[in-house]
């Protein structure tokens, strides 16, 4: 099976991008920001019963991290996501799916638009009450919801023609127009494949930031290529001739110029995609930090920092822990 051959597109989408509107109902609903349960608790209220949504531990709580990390970094302009977002699906139910993706412009009455996607993740709780809760998101009008089975390792979407779950494959693809590019399941349900994903939502989306240190690596790798091509061509060409030893200098040169200038362009590029993230999510760059992400070339710590802008509170819990080089 080729990869991506499994393609999940929004229900009622067509080629043109047109999606499904919300059902109408001929009984007045509450506004999805009218609250039942108290906000900036742990309280959540299903059929009137009132819910207490626990705080959770590994691997519980890491998949938390890897759905919001992926899906942060794929939610299309004009669209936003939330995390733990309260919405009031009828008169006795106001719960918070664990994330969400929403339009970013406000209705006619200036309140918040109810969410097209909707993710929950499931470990221990049992699936009735995900299920509850997908039913009534559903037919509050929210076009997908997704569920993530921890233990199992699974991706289940709620299928109106069933009126229950259905298994996704895991080599599928989420493509709806909530999202910049489609997103592969394997990216929620396995972290090394998260960075991938992240990294190509990223380039889809062209952050100047990123666009501009692909293109100064680009002509840093060029230059170097072309100077160390020369001086070994003009080398070997006193050896052995100055048409082979140019033609095998350069092209010995430009290898590895391309390949050093890569690896800069990958740094610079992390390096700004850190604090990129950190702005977009309005928290402050204090300068001492900046210098901090300015001064570590080490690949990985950077991507490591990069995970933690997507959710760190302040942009000193990105660097915490670092070490500068004496």
């Amino acid at each position: 099976m080729r990869r991506h051959d499994h393609v999940l597109l929004a229900p009622g989408a067509d080629a043109s991008g047109r999606t499904l509107k919300a059902p109408s109902s001929s009984r007045a609903r509450p506004h999805v920001d009218d609250r039942l349960a108290p906000p900036e608790t742990r309280v959540e209220y299903l059929d009137g019963a009132e819910l207490f949504a626990a705080p959770a531990d590994a691997p519980h709580a890491t998949q938390h991290f890897d759905l919001t990390y992926v899906l942060g970094a794929h939610v299309a302009p004009g669209y936003r996501g939330a995390v733990d977002m309260l919405t009031r699906a009828d008169e006795g139910s106001d719960y918070a799916p664990d994330a969400s993706v929403f339009a970013q412009k406000p209705d006619r009455g200036g309140h918040r638009r109810l969410e097209e996607l909707a993710f929950e993740v499931s470990d221990k709780q049992a699936l009735a009450v995900p299920t509850s809760k997908a039913r009534r998101l559903i037919d509050r009008g929210v076009r997908r919801v997704f569920c993530i089975l921890v233990k199992q390792h699974r991706v289940l979407e709620w299928s109106r023609e069933t009126d229950g779950w259905r298994t996704l494959p895991k080599d599928a693809v989420i493509e709806d127009p909530c999202l910049v590019r489609p997103l592969p399941l394997q990216a929620l349900l396995d972290a090394a494949s998260s960075d991938d994903a992240v990294a190509r939502a990223l380039l889809q989306k062209r952050v100047p930031a990123l666009e501009a240190a692909l293109a100064e690596g680009e002509a840093r790798g060029e230059a170097r290529g072309v100077a160390l091509g020369e001086a070994r061509g003009e080398a070997r060409g006193e050896a052995r001739g100055v048409t082979l030893g140019e033609a095998r200098g350069e092209a010995r040169g430009e290898a590895r110029g391309e390949a050093r200038g890569a690896l800069l362009g990958e740094i610079r590029m992390a390096q700004e995609a850190i604090t990129t993230v950190l702005q977009a999510r309005g928290v402050a760059v204090p300068a001492k930090v900046a210098r901090t992400i300015a001064g570590c070339d080490d690949p990985s710590k950077l991507r490591r920092w990069l995970k933690r802008a997507a959710t760190a509170a302040t942009a000193a819990e990105v660097v915490a822990g670092s070490r500068r080089k004496r």
